[in-house]
């Protein structure tokens, strides 16, 4: 079950590097894509840093709209990552195409991808415009953030089932999962 994530917790929903889905929609568009480069830069309010290079869909939705959705997809979505992630959205809904499960967000008007373990609804802050430009770099701020709770615990993830791990892309449809959380100790000079 999808439940609130304070917003001062959102960046520990990324802070393991996954792979991630962007959801955005305009003009009464919508796509997905999926996206590696995503990445936690503040606590509050919560920010991040999203590439999404020039020449796609997703990009000009973007643009448009000022607003997306980060999804952290687990490894029962693997086939589904890897495809919307390698086709374009620009002539044919890939909502539609391959039946992907949508519920409303709250904030923005991208939908939230349903079977995710991590959403991160966002808006765009106004940056330098050779972010985007120059490096198809976009900040932005998290303005809703919601987890599975089957994997969200007690503001930490618990990946319990393989199924639900999450992903991390190494190269042309090679991924491999979150494994087993391992504790640090901190080593005293004395």
């Amino acid at each position: 079950m999808r439940v609130s994530v304070p917003l001062r917790q959102a960046a520990k929903l990324l802070n393991h590097g996954p792979t991630t889905l962007i959801t955005s929609a305009a003009g009464g568009r919508r796509n997905v894509m999926a996206a590696a480069w995503v990445m936690p830069l503040d606590f509050e309010p919560p920010k991040l840093a999203v590439v999404i290079a020039a020449d796609t869909f997703t990009r000009e939705l973007v643009d448009a709209s000022g607003e997306l959705v980060v999804q952290v997809p687990p490894r029962a979505l693997v086939d589904l990552t890897w495809t919307v992630g390698s086709t374009s959205g620009r002539d044919r809904d890939k909502f539609e195409a391959y039946r992907i499960a949508t519920s409303s967000a709250t904030r923005v008007a991208a939908p939230l991808i349903d079977g995710c373990l991590a959403w991160l609804e966002a808006k765009m802050i106004a940056q330098p415009p050779a972010l985007a430009k120059d490096f198809d770099l976009f900040l932005v701020e998290v303005v809703a953030a919601w987890a599975d709770d089957a994997a969200w615990q007690g503001g930490a993830w618990h990946f319990d089932r393989d199924e639900q791990r999450s992903l991390h892309h190494q190269s042309k449809g090679a991924f491999f999962t979150t494994g087993a959380p391992v504790e640090a100790a901190l080593i005293h000079p004395w």
